[in-house]
């Protein structure tokens, strides 16, 4: 169900194009980050509560590490950021699936005129592994990802970024559609709105606290109010 303003003042056409988020919003694989960052902290003999590191899900290395680990060095870093990288594609990468409907989102979305980017905190590794599980490359025109960027969520580098892409649309031409706090924040600090997915299990406190313009589900609820949500309907 979504939750949002009504519509007010003279109504817009639907958004032009979509940014996508990957992780924890169209592939279900936030819970297996957190355990590859799990493996990484504990090789230097340090250990969180899942709770706390997946509170941080969301950001990339360069922003989760010093949220959790602020006085770690920057050699320190980089060792966790690889760490946690290599962990998680030789252990978790390839169990990684889709959510339910999100391939049909996406094409749904493409098919019907609008500009699909996926904008990801992810290595372009990763996302490159992601367009090919999503069956997506004929459906995205452009991507963006941490490899792209200085700074990862909830930094606006990579809706930043995808801008650039999609010119001459502007923010209000742009919808964000993630699963964290982090990617609502980076698309407002874009002027960009977004609507959160509980698909990444924050909680609609935390998601609506970020600004999200509405909330569904996942990808699969999404779709099926497509029409009546701010994906379709004017406003």
């Amino acid at each position: 169900m979504a939750m949002g303003d009504p519509l007010k003042g003279d109504l817009l056409m639907a958004y032009s194009a979509i940014f996508f988020d990957i992780d924890g919003t169209l592939v279900d694989s936030n819970d297996m980050h957190v355990l590859a960052w799990e493996e990484a902290f504990a090789s230097i003999d340090v250990h969180f509560e899942r709770s706390e590191i997946h509170g941080q899900i969301g950001k990339g290395a360069d922003m989760l590490i010093p949220a959790l680990l602020p006085n770690a060095s920057k050699a320190e870093r980089e060792a966790l950021a690889d760490a946690q990288g290599a962990a998680f594609k030789s252990r978790f990468l390839e169990m990684v699936v889709p959510f339910p409907d999100a391939h049909a989102l996406l094409k749904r979305a493409a098919e019907g005129g609008q500009t699909v980017v996926l904008a990801s905190s992810a290595s372009q590794g990763q996302l490159d592994h992601y367009l090919d599980l999503l069956h997506a490359r004929r459906l995205v025109s452009a991507t963006t990802s941490a490899d792209d960027v200085g700074n990862t969520k909830p930094a606006p580098d990579i809706f930043a970024i995808a801008l650039k892409k999609v010119a001459p649309l502007g923010p209000s031409d742009v919808v964000v559609i993630g699963d964290t706090p982090y990617d609502i924040e980076a698309a407002a600090k874009c002027g960009i709105a977004a609507i959160g997915l509980r698909s990444g299990k924050f909680t609609d406190e935390v998601l609506n606290g970020a600004g999200a313009i509405a909330l569904y589900d996942d990808a699969a609820a999404l779709l099926k109010d497509y029409d009546a949500s701010p994906l379709g309907a004017a406003r």
